[in-house]
């Protein structure tokens, strides 16, 4: 899933490509990706590109005097640029293409979504507010005014353990699964470690691998194309995804605790005291 490095960057790759522009078409190709009809996708036609801007996980692309159009990637949605679009028209069927969006210089990008579970979303609405997930975000963790007071207050009587905690994003917005496991093996600890059991000296380590975890992958991708930006997410990941592989700071093996729908890895060596944490999936198969 792209999470708010990634986002982050495709946002400065469509400032410097959409700003300027006059949108000439949108195209809804799947059915399941437009989350609302009114303004329609046709309100966009006609407008410049006024600013992209992000919101935790969501795109926003301004229009001038326009409507906004929002996105949220999701697990498998992604972006893709084409510096010149086909001449015919998508059609409609199984494919991963779920939206096209034209601009007068023929060049564009398509909204793609891998996979059988639909949940790529597009909204296209005169306030981001009226976006209901994005109305209910939290802080981003990278704003100025993001400091580590705020931080410690957010925690503050937050009884669920960090893993939950850091993916929540009406309590911090923009960090997932992927960047939950990196910041928090970054900073040493358990993911099933209390957030109310944090010291202010642990507050300030976690900040602090917060800042530079998510600082760093900005900076990595800063710059990319938009189609090298999942490539760059992986090489920069130390445990998550790298189920059996030796963690890069101690050699450890990196594990994994798994649960229906999801999974997330750590360093036994590094967080948890070596010590495995219980994995439910393997506890069932062993009863």
């Amino acid at each position: 899933m792209p999470e708010l490095p990634e986002v982050e960057a495709l946002r400065d790759f469509l400032t410097e490509h959409l700003t300027g522009h006059e949108i000439v078409r949108v195209l809804p190709v799947a059915v399941s990706v437009l989350k609302t009809y009114d303004p329609p996708p046709g309100a966009l036609e006609g407008r410049e590109v006024t600013a992209v801007r992000r919101h935790g996980k969501f795109l926003d692309v301004v229009t001038d005097g326009g409507p906004h159009l929002v996105t949220h990637l999701a697990r498998a949605g992604w972006l893709q640029w084409r510096d010149r679009l086909p001449d015919d028209p998508p059609r409609p069927g199984k494919g991963p293409l779920a939206l096209r969006v034209a601009l007068e210089t023929g060049e564009g990008f398509d909204l793609t979504e891998a996979g059988t579970q639909k949940r790529l979303a597009v909204h296209v609405v005169r306030d981001p507010r009226e976006v209901p997930g994005l109305a209910r975000l939290g802080p981003d963790p990278l704003a100025d005014d993001f400091d580590e007071e705020r931080f410690a207050a957010l925690l503050s009587g937050e009884r669920r353990r960090l893993k939950g905690a850091l993916r929540d994003q009406s309590l911090i917005a923009g960090i997932g699964n992927a960047y939950s496991d990196e910041i928090l093996h970054a900073a040493r600890m358990s993911p099933f470690k209390l957030a109310t059991s944090l010291t202010p000296d642990e507050t300030h380590t976690l900040y602090e691998a917060l800042r530079g975890t998510l600082t760093e992958a900005v900076e990595r991708s800063r710059g990319l194309a938009a189609g090298r930006l999942k490539a760059e997410k992986k090489t920069g990941l130390r445990v998550h995804g790298r189920t059996g592989q030796p963690c890069p700071v101690c050699g450890d093996t990196v594990r994994e605790v798994s649960f229906s729908d999801s999974s997330f890895q750590y360093c036994p060596t590094c967080q948890t005291g070596g010590k495995p944490l219980a994995d439910r999936r393997m506890s069932r198969l062993l009863k």
